[in-house]
C-alpha cells in the first residue's frame, strides 16, 4: 500500500477521539482505501477516522465530506471529526456557522469556542430497515440478540437505532465490567447487522448522565465516538430513561447530547489541535510537523 506524497494534513481530536483532516478541493483527488490504510498505519498520521474535504456538491455548504475508518472502509458520519472540520474551516473563514455534507446529509455546525463546538447530527432513524437489520423488528428499543449463553447471556437485548450510521446499544451497570476489545468485534460482524455497526455499553447514572464506552466499526476501541453518544442517548430518551438533553461521559471525556422537539440531535464539545504535517511517498514518515 502506497502512501499518496505530497498531501498536507493536520491531526486532531475529539476528546481523544483521533482525526486526521486532509483539504482536497480543488483536486479532485479521492483517495482510495488501500491510501486511507497505508496513513493510518503510519504512527504520525494515524487516526481513527480520516476527514477528507472535497469540492461542495451543495450550494451553501463549505464542503463535501468523505470519512474513512482506520480499516480504510467509508462511513457516513462521524461527530468528533465534524467537530474538529468546523473548528479549522472556522478558523479560515471566520465565520462560527457552517455548513457541511456527508453522506448522511448536510450538517450544521456552530463553532463557539475551540472548548464548545455544536454539530446538528441530522434526525435519529429507528426503524429496522433504515438500520439497517437484517430482519424487521417492530420496536428496535430491545431487540433479540444476545452473546453468550442462551440461559445467561453475557450481553443482550440492545436498542438499535441509525445516527448516520448503525448503532446497537447494551444496557449494563458497568461499562468497564465486560471486555469490550474481544466482544466489539464479533458483535460489530453479527449476522444481524448486514452493514456492520457501532458497538456501545451504556449505564444511565441519572436522567441527565449517561457513560458510555464503544466498539467503533471499522476503527476498534476509541476513547470517543460522537455517534455513539448521539446513539446511547437518543436510544436512552426513546426508552424513557432520559431526559431531552443529557452529558455523555466517555473514556475521553463529556458531551453534551440533546434530542429536539424538531427531532433533531446537537451533539456539543470541544476539540485539540495537534499538529500539522506532510505526506510523503511510500516508505517515507510524514514531515514536518
Amino acid at each position: 500500500m502506497n502512501v499518496p506524497g505530497g498531501l498536507s494534513f493536520l491531526k486532531m481530536n475529539g476528546l481523544g477521539n483521533e482525526i486526521a483532516i486532509i483539504d482536497l478541493r480543488g483536486t479532485g483527488t479521492v483517495l482510495s482505501a488501500a491510501e486511507a490504510r497505508a496513513i493510518a498505519a503510519d504512527p504520525r498520521s494515524r487516526f481513527d477516522q480520516l476527514m477528507t474535504m472535497h469540492d461542495p456538491k451543495t450550494p451553501g455548504t463549505e464542503a463535501f465530506i468523505r470519512i474513512y475508518n482506520s480499516d480504510g472502509s467509508e462511513t457516513s458520519a462521524c461527530g468528533n471529526g465534524t467537530r474538529c472540520i468546523g473548528w479549522v474551516e472556522s478558523q479560515r473563514t471566520g465565520r462560527t456557522s457552517l455548513k457541511f455534507e456527508t453522506g448522511a446529509g448536510i450538517l450544521g455546525v456552530a463553532v463557539e469556542t475551540m472548548h464548545c463546538i455544536t454539530v446538528d447530527m441530522g434526525e435519529p432513524r429507528f426503524k429496522w430497515s433504515e438500520i439497517p437489520l437484517a430482519e424487521p423488528f417492530h420496536d428496535t428499543r430491545a431487540i433479540e440478540l444476545q452473546i453468550g449463553p442462551i440461559e445467561a447471556p453475557v450481553l443482550h437485548s440492545p436498542s438499535a437505532v441509525n445516527v448516520g450510521n448503525p448503532h446497537a446499544v447494551f444496557w449494563v451497570d458497568d461499562v468497564e465490567a465486560y471486555d469490550l476489545g474481544r466482544l466489539g468485534p464479533l458483535l460489530e460482524n453479527h449476522p444481524m447487522f448486514p452493514e456492520r455497526a457501532n458497538i456501545s455499553l451504556a449505564h444511565v447514572a441519572s436522567g441527565t448522565e449517561l457513560r458510555v464506552r464503544t466498539w467503533e466499526r471499522g476503527a476498534g476501541l476509541t476513547r470517543a465516538c460522537g455517534t455513539a453518544a448521539c446513539a446511547a442517548a437518543v436510544a436512552a430518551m426513546h426508552k424513557g430513561l432520559a431526559e431531552r438533553k443529557v452529558k455523555v461521559a466517555l473514556p475521553g471525556g463529556e458531551l453534551v447530547v440533546e434530542w429536539t422537539p424538531g427531532n433533531r440531535i446537537l451533539m456539543s464539545g470541544p476539540v485539540e489541535m495537534e499538529y500539522e504535517g506532510r505526506l510523503e511517498p511510500a516508505g517515507m514518515a510524514p514531515a514536518g510537523a
